[in-house]
């Protein structure tokens, strides 16, 4: 039977390791984040086969980093809470408003009514058959249904359907959304229209509505 002293070995952990731990947790969720604002938020979504694999491969390349050699119950401890300080630390930052643009990605715009922007969907990494699956699971069953399609910061697609007017202020961070047409739109609670706000070409990487956009059949 194994000593005390070495079943503490296997499960305890040095201060240098420690040390160690809490360094290639922080290294590897700055990096993540870097590599997500570089690829898009499709990374953090598994639509296909290959995006789960890699989703599969990024958690243990992150966890192997993190743990290190040999891995202990309190190097995961320590590697977990060093992750979720992290997490809260980069969540308020994110809330304000300085830092939002730094952290997240605004939604953008796929669809407008019966219309597709292409342009948006190659910067996003969305095919067709993507777009048509998050249609079909909102319960879309035609194009004519459509008020916009919107890729949120988290990866995930919002179906918004034609037949109840969509309230500005829903809209007011989403990059392009000035160009969603009136009759799609609402006032806001008290009655007052809400003038959105306009995000130039540069910041949303999206050109007019004329550009890109293709009816589909």
């Amino acid at each position: 039977m194994p000593s005390w002293e070495g079943l503490g070995a296997e499960l305890g952990i040095t201060s240098a390791h420690a040390i160690v731990v809490v360094l290639s947790a922080v290294g590897i969720y700055v990096a993540f984040l870097v590599f997500v604002r570089i690829f898009g938020q499709r990374v953090l979504t598994a639509m296909s086969t290959f995006d789960v694999v890699i989703t599969v491969m990024l958690g243990a390349v992150a966890g192997r980093v993190i743990l290190g050699h040999p891995p202990t119950l309190m190097s995961g401890v320590l590697g977990l809470g060093t992750l979720f300080l992290l997490e809260v630390v980069f969540g308020h930052l994110g809330t304000r408003a300085r830092w939002q643009r730094v952290f997240n990605s605004p939604a953008r715009l796929l669809m407008i009514g019966d219309r597709v922007d292409e342009h948006a969907l190659r910067r996003a990494h969305i095919t067709h058959s993507e777009l048509n699956g998050a249609l079909r699971r909102a319960g879309v069953r035609s194009y004519r249904e459509v008020a916009c399609v919107l890729h949120e910061p988290g990866g995930g697609i919002s179906v918004l359907r034609r037949g109840v007017p969509i309230d500005r202020r829903i809209l007011a961070d989403v990059a392009g959304a000035d160009r969603i047409p009136e009759e799609f739109l609402t006032e806001d609670a008290g009655g007052n229209t809400t003038r959105l706000h306009r995000v130039n070409r540069h910041e949303s990487g999206n050109g007019p509505l004329t550009d890109g956009f293709a009816p589909l059949g």
